[in-house]
């Protein structure tokens, strides 16, 4: 069965750098550690796997999935629109790649759109400069995942700042096997590995820096983040291998899986495809695009007889309730099963213990038992704070219900910051009309809700968005804020019923007034928006950390009655994290050297969601 239609609509958001979670042995006790992160499981010589009772019976006790690992990529990028922060001061190998590159892709020629400017003068120009371009792919991606990319100017260049650039289109391959953790810069010349994803798009550097105090802070406007701004280009290979092969078992295998996961609509071929008597090749459907790592889990705990659904459920029922750490792998087992678990652990939704009862909550919630909504709003009001967190996330993914609805509409309301936002997060999922949005420029969205709580969170990860809790949030009066070494000054006496805001340009003399409405997401469309011929409104053209840049300024100084809220940037953390991990694995898929990859189709850009309009202008790809 296909998980939920809504959670098969979510967003990629900056989670998808975790993992699939996976069962660890403890030396005393066959107690599963839930927060471990991917490891491969452990096999003796007889070619058995050793795994937790809890596992025993499953995919996971007899098979090795390859695969499942997240894939750091990196490369190099041209970005443009730096209005003389950039640089040429690079390496030899590395110029030539670029050049190189650029010629690829078609740059200087007539219909290219740089109106003949040749490679050569591209790069040598103060407006642009290369950067080095890093993501993580997210395990078992299928062909167009999203995910956040961070780029930084070359390191030994003299770039100051990437404030207001562009990226244009560029490959991004696997990171080879660093020695000891180190990250490496990423392959120059015409012989590359294997393209795997690609990156482009607006980036988003500090948006707290003054962009007139380059030089004059510690500030880094090096780096930047292009948020959504990778993309998988092609399908990354899952495959199970088993310990002991056997053409016999390998069927049974495929068997239960695509039981489990029937073919849908749109997908080319059956979840799993035996290749041999020791590997079966994995699809991931198309309901799990956006949940691979859910995926993941699943197939591991996907019990390899399918006989006795019952039986099974209710012995993983009594194993849980003797070692409640086990929940979490519970939780995979039961879903796994189907909907034929339901009946053996509807008792567990209103048991004491808290791990047991999430455990079956969350079963309910992925396979839509309307029985579990009452308990699961329960949870997400009574819970102690971590099971209200993913009560919350839970209630998200399940189908119509107006009282989930309520539910939420009421959470976006509690004291508690995580709570609020957890809630809105549901609500967007659930494409809920109490989130009230609109698209800047398809530069990025922002989101008003109804709250009694104010709220400005901002995101740094995924979709960009600004998000205002309160309907009537606005700037007080009377007014005066100066940002950016007065280059942006906003001002308004007691009783004006608008704010006139002045802005000058870089290295203008002088600048323009504007009467703007004092209401947040009216002052927030104004910064962001471009006047053009087709949409003549007032705007400034910021970019989105420009405006975010601005609406920290205003509340710094006291004109915003509200919290503000970023979301923390994980993306380096992450890259990090996963290259001392070692899951910077040598992937023989992705090994192959190849010539440069044919040009990328003009006007790719990375999208703000499935189905909307791409973020920025339409370009040259590069």
């Amino acid at each position: 069965m296909p998980r939920s239609s809504a959670r098969a609509r979510t967003t990629p958001l900056a989670g998808a750098f975790s993992g699939a979670l996976t069962a660890a042995l403890l030396a005393c006790s066959p107690i599963e550690r839930t927060d471990a992160p991917p490891q491969a499981a452990r096999v003796d010589l007889s070619g058995k796997i050793d795994v937790p009772p809890i596992l025993q019976g499953t995919i996971a006790s007899e098979t090795i999935l390859d695969g499942f690992q997240p894939v750091v990529v990196h490369g190099y990028g041209l970005v443009v629109g730096l209005e003389g922060t950039g640089s040429s001061d690079i390496p030899p190998d590395v110029r030539a790649h670029m050049i190189m590159m650029a010629a690829r892709h078609g740059i200087g020629s007539a219909s290219s759109g740089w109106g003949g400017l040749s490679p050569e003068a591209l790069l040598d120009s103060p407006d642009t400069a290369v950067v080095v371009v890093e993501g993580i792919v997210p395990p078992a991606a299928p062909e167009g995942t999203r995910f956040d990319v961070r780029v930084f100017a070359y390191p030994t260049s003299s770039t100051t700042s990437l404030e207001g650039g562009r990226m244009y289109t560029t490959e991004l391959v696997p990171v080879s096997r660093p020695d000891l953790g180190r990250r490496l810069l990423p392959p120059s010349g015409s012989r590359q590995p294997a393209a795997i994803a690609s990156a482009a798009g607006p980036i988003f550097i500090n948006p707290f820096a003054d962009p007139a105090a380059v030089g004059r802070d510690t500030i880094d406007r090096r780096t930047g983040i292009i948020l959504n701004g990778g993309q998988a280009t092609r399908d990354l290979p899952l495959k199970l291998r088993l310990i002991t092969p056997s053409h016999a078992r390998a069927s049974l295998i495929q068997s239960a899986l695509n039981t489990r996961f029937s073919q849908e609509p749109g997908q080319r071929n059956a979840t799993a495809r035996g290749e041999s008597g020791e590997s079966i090749v994995i699809t991931v459907p198309p309901s799990y695009h956006n949940a691979t790592d859910d995926f993941v889990e699943l197939v591991r705990h996907t019990t390899i007889r399918q006989a006795g659904t019952e039986r099974v459920a209710a012995t993983i029922r009594r194993y849980v309730l003797e070692n409640p750490a086990t929940a979490r792998a519970a939780s995979w087992r039961w879903e796994a099963l189907g909907p034929r678990c339901l009946p053996v652990i509807r008792d567990l939704y209103t048991v004491p213990p808290e791990l047991p009862r999430l455990a079956a909550l969350r079963v309910g919630a992925s396979l839509d038992d309307p029985l579990v909504t009452p308990h699961l709003v329960a949870m997400a009001i009574n819970g102690s704070p971590d099971s209200r967190l993913q009560a919350i996330k839970l209630l998200g993914d399940m189908g119509l219900d107006p009282r989930i609805d309520e539910a939420l509409h009421e959470l976006v309301n509690d004291e508690d910051v995580e709570t609020r936002l957890e809630a809105y997060e549901a609500m967007v999922k659930r494409r809920d009309p109490y989130v009230q949005r609109f698209t800047v420029d398809r530069k990025f969205v922002v989101d008003v809700v109804a709250s009694d709580q104010p709220l400005i969170y901002i995101t740094q990860l995924g979709l960009p968005r600004i998000t205002i809790f309160g309907e009537d949030l606005t700037v007080s009066v009377p007014t005066t804020v100066t940002a950016w070494s007065r280059q942006v000054m906003i001002k308004s006496d007691l009783g004006d019923p608008q704010l006139e805001v002045y802005y000058r340009p870089p290295d203008a003399l002088q600048g323009s007034a504007y009467l703007v409405s004092p209401q947040l997401p009216e002052l927030v469309a104004f910064l962001g928006h471009t006047t053009v011929a087709d949409n003549p409104l007032p705007g400034l053209g910021f970019s989105y950390s420009q405006v975010v840049g601005v609406l920290h300024q205003i509340w710094r100084q006291g004109y915003l009655k509200a919290d503000f809220r970023p979301e923390q940037d994980r993306i380096l953390a992450a890259i990090i994290r996963q290259t001392r991990r070692g899951l910077v694995t040598e992937r023989p898929e992705f090994d192959t050297e190849v010539g440069l990859p044919e040009a990328t189709p003009a006007g790719e850009e990375p999208f703000l969601e499935s189905g909307t309009e791409p973020v920025g202008p339409d370009s040259p790809g590069f």
